[in-house]
């Protein structure tokens, strides 16, 4: 729920800041990858908007957990070290970690672009949120995007 509050609150930014030129480029939000030791995963882009020269879109779709519906976890072991990559310019200079399992939310300290998976087996699922905010105008945000994964402890 948390989730939707910040998508909605950010929506409302940019539609009402406008769109501008702001050096962002690509129809929608870049790929984002989950690097684990040696191996690279790719997420899967949910809620996003994304503002090109003049052109702003918005797209909303479900949460991680229905999102994520019916894809194979990726497999992880207690408290491996998992790092977010995105090949893309700008960077997002803000993001949002969630843990949802067992229908219980959680905040995801990152550090890095990189944080620990539990400890504990089971599956997790997540949503890594980001936004390119913009540099001199607070609440102006060129960009968001929400991308979601799933990890299995074993």
């Amino acid at each position: 729920m948390k989730n939707y509050i910040f998508v909605l609150l950010y929506l409302l930014i940019i539609i009402l800041s406008g769109c501008s030129n702001n050096g962002m480029s690509g129809e929608k939000p870049p790929k984002a990858f989950l690097e684990i030791g040696n191996n690279k995963y790719e997420t899967t882009l949910g809620t996003y908007c994304w503002t090109t020269g003049n052109n702003g879109e918005c797209v909303d779709t479900a949460g991680p957990v229905e999102l994520l519906e019916g894809k194979k976890p990726i497999e992880v072991k207690p408290g491996e070290k998992i790092a977010f990559v995105m090949d893309y310019e700008p960077k997002p200079n803000e993001f949002h970690v969630t843990q949802i399992n067992n229908n219980e939310e959680t905040e995801v300290f990152v550090r890095d672009n990189r944080f620990s998976v539990p400890t504990q087996k089971g599956i997790y699922y997540y949503s890594y949120g980001v936004w390119w905010m913009d540099e001199k105008e607070e609440h102006l945000s060129h960009g968001d995007a929400f991308y979601a994964f799933v990890l299995e402890v074993k």
